[in-house]
This record gives C-alpha cells, structure tokens and sequence, in this order.
C-alpha cells in the first residue's frame, strides 16, 4: 500500500468524526455489534476489494491524488460501502453526514446541506453519504446536484442496484461509479479468524463448522459476522468451548443465499437460468433452478417463465415442451414445496434437452412489426363471414375457396393476406418436429408455384 494511504491509516476514527455529538455516555462493549466493534479504522483492514484497493487500483489512486470526489458505490449487501465512505471521509479529514434514502426525508435533506454550509465557513470540507441511494426519486436525486457541483457536499452513494437503471443520468455523470465485488471464502475465512478472536476468545471452531459459517455467508462480510457473533452468544450459553457442524445447525436458523427479489440478482439469475436451457445446459439449468428456490424466489414465478421458455426458444420443434412446462405448473400449484419443485427441475431438465428453434417467436415479431408499419388493411371480401343476406348481396365471402373441397385439403394459389401484401413470417429451422414441418410447408409452396404458372 502507499505511503500516503499507509499515513491516513495512522488516523484513526475521532470521537467528533462518526458518533453522536448529543451523546454523553458510551455504550457498553457488549451493546455494540460485532460487526460495527469490527469495523476497519484504517484502510488496511479492509477485507476484499483488492481490484479497487490494491496497489495501482482505481480507489487506490483516488486517495492518493489527494482530492475527494463523488462516486456510487454499487455492490450486493455486506461488502463494504459504508465502510469505504467513511475511510473517505477520516482520509480527508471531512465532516461524515449519514442519511438513508429509505427513511430520510426534506427535513434530513436541509438539514444536511445547512450542515455543510457551516462546515464550509469553518474550512471543513462535507462528506455526505447516501445509503440506498436509489430510493430517492428523480425529483430528489436531482436535488443534489447544485451542491455536488459546487463543492458544497462531495456525496458518495450506495447502492445494490444497477446505477444504469435506477440513478438519474445528471448523477451518474458527476459521480465515478465503482462496483464492489462479494467477498471470496478466502477473504470471508480472514474475516471469520479476526472476529473470532474478538467475540469469542478461547473458542475453537471446527473444519465442518468453518465451511457451513463461510458458506451460509455467502460473500456477506456482515452476514457472517452476525453468524460469529450469534454463535458466540450460543457457545457461552452452552459451556462450549469447541463448536463443530452439528452445535452450528442447532444454533444458527437455516440461511438463506443472497437472492434479492426483483432486484439485480433476481434478473441475474433468471437470466442464467433462461440461457442456461437455451444453451441446451441441463446441469447448469438445474443449477440456476436450485439457487433461485433455495435463495426465496416465488417457484410459479420461475414456472412462468419456464412456460415462456417453451414458446420462445423451443416452439414447434417440440411442443410437448409447451405441455410439459404447464403440467410442471399444475404439479407445483397442486403438491407445493417440496414435492412439486421436482416437477419444476422435470420440466427445465426437458426444456434444456429439447431440440431449439425461436421460429415462432421470430415470425410473432415479424408480424407485429408488420401490422405496426402497414396499419388497419381491410380484410379482402372473400375472406369476410357473410351471415345474412345483404351482406351476401354486397359480395362478401364470394369466391372464397373451401379448403376441405380442393385436392389435398389445400387451395392451392390462394392468398389469405390484405390485398397486395405478401409477407413471410414463419421459417422453421431443420430441427426436431420442425424439420417435418418445413418440408410438409415446401411442398404446400410448390404447389402455389405449380397454380400460378
């Protein structure tokens, strides 16, 4: 590391700089969570991030430049955002004010900036930190910028969201965005020897536990920390000074892995899922399928897109997909959780093994494109139903061909489309029942030439 970063690790965190100015007595050790108790005072402590942190890494050079400035900090819960911003702001020697975009309102948002007015007459300079930072809405997003811009408040944001989607272009454009990664069980395994010298002293942890521990973190520094520090608590209880697998299960409720609804790792992961079948992967469609019901998602959630799945990248080069995927439906909604998840991984495991075709999905959009560009074209007259006599009077429906009455149940030469337009949607590929298809078309077409000449 530096020796300008190794120098701002010789701060360490003033009274004044993160706590509570109306608070006159300190909580007691035991009071404070392990996880804020751990919490690194200098940059050298920080667990993970090696790609922003390390030598010649974007931060890094951030803070050796010697000059604060806005950024997102944009990662999965537990990586150390809050943890960054507030290292900036101890490096810098700024006055740290922390709102949360999920409980702060216009009087926060005031109060905020009259701070930093003050801290400007004082020479100090303003760090404002944004937690969730994409709950605030467009209208209050925008207003921060006339203080970012100029150099009112520096505002680091934080969030585990897509910036793309979720943040005001004007924002994004004066804030350096840096994505932070989950912590390796390497980096999670340092973690978990440090505060368990701190929480639990004496306290012994075998190889088994020390897998489920890392595991049920699953990347999430904060989560394990709570792990450790909820197992602490049950070791003491317990008179135990070795813990192994077996007191870890009966201490600890059951974790779930990271799956945020509707967030990121949501559509992540079910995008995984829908390439994964598209790929004609079964072992990593089953994968993707047992990280999303282990993680919390809504199995008829998964179920409809499986069901989407069929038409879009299968279609008629297997329809029993289709039947399949509905029936895999019908089993979940009738059996529940957990019988009915085995239909589930039936019908991803057929869908990835089916043979693919996005015919039907490709002529769909044709054909909506076309209706799209060409409007309302009438429908040709011979083609209208004619059920009583005037509208038989006006020449509906004569010259309409039977189908059923011509040679091989086909009329041949006819044209179903608006009068002058000629289109072709549907081309099916040469596999699966589509190859059949194809050919029985051609030869319906050939027909249509043979008519014509």
């Amino acid at each position: 590391m530096s020796s300008e970063i190794a120098k701002a690790d010789s701060i360490l965190l003033g009274d004044d700089l993160f706590g509570d100015a109306t608070s006159t007595r300190p909580l007691a050790k035991d009071a404070i969570p392990l996880a804020e108790r751990l919490r690194p005072a200098r940059l050298s402590e920080v667990v993970g991030q090696a790609h922003l942190l390390g030598p010649e890494m974007p931060l890094c050079l951030a803070f050796e430049a010697g000059r604060l400035h806005s950024m997102i900090l944009w990662g999965p819960p537990g990586v150390g955002k809050t943890t960054l911003a507030r290292l900036a702001a101890q490096y810098f020697q700024a006055d740290f004010i922390q709102i949360s975009a999920v409980l702060a309102g216009v009087k926060e948002i005031r109060e905020a900036i009259e701070r930093a007015r003050l801290n400007r007459q004082t020479g100090r300079h303003t760090l404002l930190f944004v937690d969730e930072v994409h709950r605030f809405n467009k209208a209050q997003q925008d207003a921060f910028l006339p203080h970012i811009e100029s150099g009112l408040i520096t505002c680091i944001g934080a969030t585990t969201e897509n910036p793309s989607f979720e943040l005001v272009s004007a924002l994004l454009s004066r804030a350096q965005v840096y994505v932070l990664k989950s912590l390796t069980k390497d980096e999670l395994g340092h973690l978990l020897d440090r505060a368990l010298a701190l929480q639990s002293p004496g306290v012994s942890v075998d190889a088994p536990a020390r897998s489920l521990l890392l595991g049920n973190a699953d990347g999430d520094a904060r989560r394990l920390l709570n792990l450790i520090e909820q197992l602490g608590i049950a070791a003491q209880a317990a008179g135990r000074n070795q813990v192994d697998s077996v007191f870890c299960n009966h201490a600890l409720a059951p974790a779930r892995r990271r799956f945020d609804k509707g967030g990121d790792s949501f559509y992540d992961q079910i995008s995984a899922l829908h390439k994964s079948v598209r790929g004609s992967h079964p072992d990593a469609a089953l994968y993707w399928l047992a990280r999303m019901l282990d993680g919390g998602a809504d199995p008829l959630y998964i179920g409809r897109r499986l069901i989407r799945m069929a038409s879009e990248d299968i279609g008629l080069a297997d329809p029993r997909a289709h039947t399949l995927a509905l029936e895999a439906v019908a089993a979940y909604e009738r059996l529940g959780s957990p019988e009915g998840e085995l239909a589930l991984a039936q019908a991803v495991t057929y869908l990835a093994i089916a043979p693919k075709s996005n015919a039907v999905y490709s002529a769909w959009k044709a054909a909506q494109a076309l209706v799209e560009l060409t409007g309302t074209l009438p429908v040709p007259e011979r083609l209208c139903n004619a059920p009583t006599r005037l509208m038989q009077d006006l020449g509906y429906g004569q010259g309409y061909r039977y189908a059923h009455d011509e040679p091989q149940g086909y009329a041949a030469g006819e044209s179903y489309l608006p009068e002058g337009l000629k289109a072709q949607f549907y081309r099916p590929t040469d596999r699966g029942l589509e190859q059949r298809i194809g050919e029985h078309l051609t030869r319906l077409r050939k027909l249509d030439q043979e008519t014509s000449s």
